[in-house]
């Protein structure tokens, strides 16, 4: 009796010991976590909305256009991310987004080989288009909204010289490769944005754009080269915005130099509802990415809901607020409870 009552309080001991554990972990992912639930939410309601109005499920079609139509967004916002984890913004996202487009609209066409080179070339643009905002920001430490706004207004410039029109031709087979309309394949590119995300953040490179981002002076004292991380962190961001543009490209089967416009303020809203703290340290790119679902989900659930397009806006402003609120109170909650 006494070893079977010994072996009990073991168990209840090691049980009690992992509860704290998971406490903590839940705490520190606690963004991650609401934005999951809210996506795991929105697409309740959406079915539900589908089935009542369809009397079916949402079915391959549907799917595949989600995932399509947000990859853009996603992977603007995972490159959103990056930049505010450092306490920054970049509202150069459209202009960005608008300049690769176009690039990739006109000059996609020819031989494998030469779409390679081409796609390449795109996303580099992208890079140096990041590049002069982070040098912009890092050694000329100026003020990133003010900075980003500035190009912003550069790069929209750039991509109606590129293309006055819209106009261009994307390739069906780099449309069949990036956005198959066959079934929802563009997931394998997320999922290895996503591996790549948390290979950043174990990265010597992701710990120095999370230590700048909780305090800079500390992060330098430390041993971190602020400049560095802020002008690599803003050059990921302007190649994942340039990787936007090219399944934007892809999914229109031609270009527009201004489709990409809308982005700058989505981008910001995806990583809000993502959990990304806004004042840098804090925040994931996968909640990044189940916040760029949620702003399509809360689209078609708009549209299912026979809301006045005229009254669209509101209603995704109106949910962002509470969505924001909501999390604030109850990532304060949680991490007053592991307090």
């Amino acid at each position: 009796m006494p070893a079977e009552m010994s072996g009990r309080a073991e168990v209840r001991a090691s049980v009690a010991a992992r509860r704290p554990r998971a406490a903590h972990i839940i705490g520190q992912n606690i963004g991650l976590v609401l934005a999951a639930a809210i996506l795991l939410l929105s697409i309740i309601v959406f079915v539900a909305m589908f089935l009542i109005q369809q009397h079916r499920l949402p079915g391959n079609f549907e799917i595949t256009s989600t995932v399509d139509n947000t990859m853009p967004l996603a992977l603007a916002a995972i490159g959103q991310t990056i930049v505010v984890l450092t306490r920054g913004i970049d509202l150069s996202v459209g202009g960005v987004v608008d300049l690769t487009n176009a690039l990739a609209a006109i000059y996609l066409a020819g031989s494998f080989t030469h779409m390679i080179v081409v796609a390449i070339l795109v996303i580099l643009v992208g890079a140096a288009a990041g590049l002069v905002n982070g040098l912009l920001v890092g050694l000329g430490r100026l003020q990133p909204i003010v900075v980003t706004l500035a190009t912003l207004s550069i790069f929209q410039g750039l991509a109606i010289r590129v293309l006055p029109q819209p106009g261009g031709t994307v390739p069906d087979g780099v449309t069949a490769f990036l956005v198959n309309t066959n079934g929802p394949y563009a997931l394998l590119f997320l999922a290895l944005a996503a591996l790549g995300w948390m290979a950043l953040r174990r990265s010597r490179i992701g710990v120095a754009i999370f230590a700048v981002g909780n305090d800079e002076q500390a992060a330098i004292a430390h041993g971190v080269n602020a400049v560095r991380t802020k002008v690599i962190a803003y050059t990921i961001g302007g190649a994942m915005y340039a990787l936007a543009g090219l399944f934007l490209a892809a999914n229109a089967t031609s270009g527009d130099a201004t489709s990409g416009n809308v982005f700058t303020l989505t981008s910001i809203v995806a990583t809000v509802l993502g959990g990304v703290s806004l004042f840098g340290g804090r925040g994931s790119a996968l909640g990044s990415i189940c916040g760029a679902f949620i702003t399509t989900m809360i689209v078609n659930i708009l549209f299912y809901a026979h809301i006045n397009p005229l009254y669209q806006s509101f209603y995704e402003g109106l949910f962002l607020i509470i969505a924001v609120v909501l999390g604030a109170a109850i990532g304060g909650l949680v991490r007053r409870g592991r307090a």
